[in-house]
């Protein structure tokens, strides 16, 4: 799998931190990317910049917002460059310089299909101040086709320049990545097509290969998976699978032994069973977070009750 022109985006602090309020110690953060770039990862996405009228500072730790000072506190401008996430409607424009002045390179603004005329004003916007761009569409899999195809339309006439194909409840078997890459690809000539995978079904790995055979140019992984409920594909593996002199996996195996064992026993992300059900059921993880506290604090609801309480409920709608 030697293909130069492909690129690995770690999201470790951006998407891991979704399970601890980005409440990560500045030393860590500094020692994940300085390994990030030693490893040779090409991007490494250092969490959200939030707005601080919608999100408070007390409740959550400061790479929910990724100011300049603490970005350069923890980072350094290299061949390894520095990406951050922004949200439509959760985002002030303002929080943001030029690139000249800044040490992001990219700026991946996340929107549902609904919400893309507005996520592309945001990538303009940022396209103004230098910055390379994705848009994330998130959540495709619960999106009829037609209006699949209408937000691809509008996104090829617009200044991104990476779009990905991004598996939000972790529902997708390899023949739908397969099938989005290349509608992807069709749809949008002259853009790079990313991948970010979840992984309820345990497929995030095999997802994310499948995407890349099929000629998607970046892929999202995490150390040890962090991310999200069932997590993302992994670092290590992505790193392993490419046969490409550049990456190295030592430092990555360092950091997943020095600090991401531990954290997985305590913040518990990766494949559960309850993460399963709403990846089949093409559901958001929400609930599936929410019955694991309750059966941490002495909850005996059973994961048949939790699934076709599910079911009962999609019937309804």
């Amino acid at each position: 799998m030697y293909r130069p022109e492909v690129k690995i985006l770690d999201v470790t602090i951006r998407d891991g931190g979704l399970m601890n309020n980005w409440d990560f110690p500045k030393s860590m953060v500094k020692e994940v990317f300085y390994g990030l770039a030693e490893a040779g990862v090409d991007y490494v996405e250092l969490g959200y910049r939030a707005d601080k009228r919608v999100f408070s500072t007390d409740e959550f730790g400061p790479w929910r917002f990724c100011n300049e000072e603490d970005l350069r506190d923890v980072a350094y401008e290299c061949d390894t460059k520095i990406a951050v996430m922004c949200d439509v409607g959760r985002t002030n424009l303002d929080d943001f310089v030029p690139k000249s002045e800044s040490i992001i390179s990219m700026v991946r603004v996340a929107c549902y299909v609904p919400e893309v005329d507005e996520g592309l004003k945001i990538a303009q916007y940022m396209k103004d101040l230098g910055y390379e761009v994705s848009l994330n569409l998130m959540a495709v899999s619960t999106v009829e086709e037609g209006l699949i195809n209408e937000a691809l339309r509008k996104i090829a006439q617009s200044r991104v320049d990476l779009v990905y194909i991004v598996d939000s409840f972790g529902y997708y078997y390899s023949e739908h990545i397969r099938y989005l890459t290349e509608k992807y690809i069709h749809a949008l000539p002259g853009k790079a097509i990313g991948i970010h995978t979840h992984n309820n079904r345990q497929l995030a790995f095999s997802n994310s290969v499948e995407a890349l055979l099929a000629g998607a140019q970046f892929v999202d992984c995490s150390l040890y998976g962090m991310g999200r409920a069932a997590g993302n594909c992994t670092t290590e593996l992505i790193l392993s699978f490419m046969d490409n002199p550049k990456y190295d996996l030592r430092p990555v195996l360092d950091l997943i032994e020095r600090y991401f064992v531990r954290l997985k026993e305590d913040l518990k992300w990766g494949y559960e069973l309850p993460y399963l059900v709403t990846g089949v059921l093409n559901q958001h993880p929400r609930t599936a977070l929410a019955y694991i506290k309750e059966q941490g604090q002495g909850s005996k609801r059973s994961l048949r009750d939790f699934y076709e309480t599910h079911i009962r409920q999609i019937k309804s709608k």
